[in-house]
């Protein structure tokens, strides 16, 4: 007995369809581990933030996160149209800007190691926080060059368009994760 007559129903979906739903799947887990990140701030020190946190420093790596977030989704739009030279230049930018955070954060650490050590609350919770996001912005970076690499002798869009708009998701979500780091690192009193 054949089944010539029965209606086919496909349910498959594509690559990009699943690569997208898989992203925003890891997104949402990676967002719980921050918030429970964040929360511990609160339980361990409370709302108190020692007076030698370099609030100067923070807000001036919050901006440039911002700014390479704007240099990211440039990236993402100008590949979208086309445009591979100047997605190129702007996934620089958007690396370059990034490496740069790390060794803000690196200089953060090394003068707050002589006010709050790891060994203290507060400390501990800025070595954790930081730690932590510096970790997902070197994986952004790493992610970047790939994409960078990937597309570099490219002349059409082609295959390339979920790695791109991934990467750039990622790094998105690296600069809203700081947004939140920002303020309860420094900014709570």
């Amino acid at each position: 007995m054949t089944h010539e007559h029965a209606p086919r129903v496909n349910h498959r979906f594509d690559s990009l369809t699943i690569n997208r739903l898989g992203l925003w799947l890891f997104l949402v887990s990676d967002a719980s581990f921050f918030i429970a990140l964040l929360s511990s701030r609160f339980f361990v020190s409370g709302t108190h933030t020692p007076e030698y946190v370099d609030q100067v420093l923070g807000l001036g790596l919050t901006i440039l996160l911002l700014i390479s977030s704007l240099s990211a989704y440039r990236a993402e739009a100008l590949f979208e149209h086309g445009n591979i030279e100047g997605a190129k230049r702007m996934l620089l930018a958007t690396i370059g800007m990034g490496i740069v955070f790390v060794f803000g954060v690196a200089f953060e650490w090394h003068e707050a190691f002589k006010h709050f050590p790891p060994s203290t609350g507060f400390g501990t919770i800025l070595f954790t926080l930081t730690g932590v996001h510096v970790t997902h912005v070197v994986t952004g970076v790493l992610t970047l060059g790939f994409v960078y690499f990937r597309i570099r002798n490219t002349t059409s869009i082609g295959d390339n368009q979920f790695a791109v708009e991934g990467a750039v998701k990622w790094w998105h979500f690296v600069d809203v994760a700081w947004v939140f780091i920002y303020p309860t690192l420094y900014l709570l009193k």
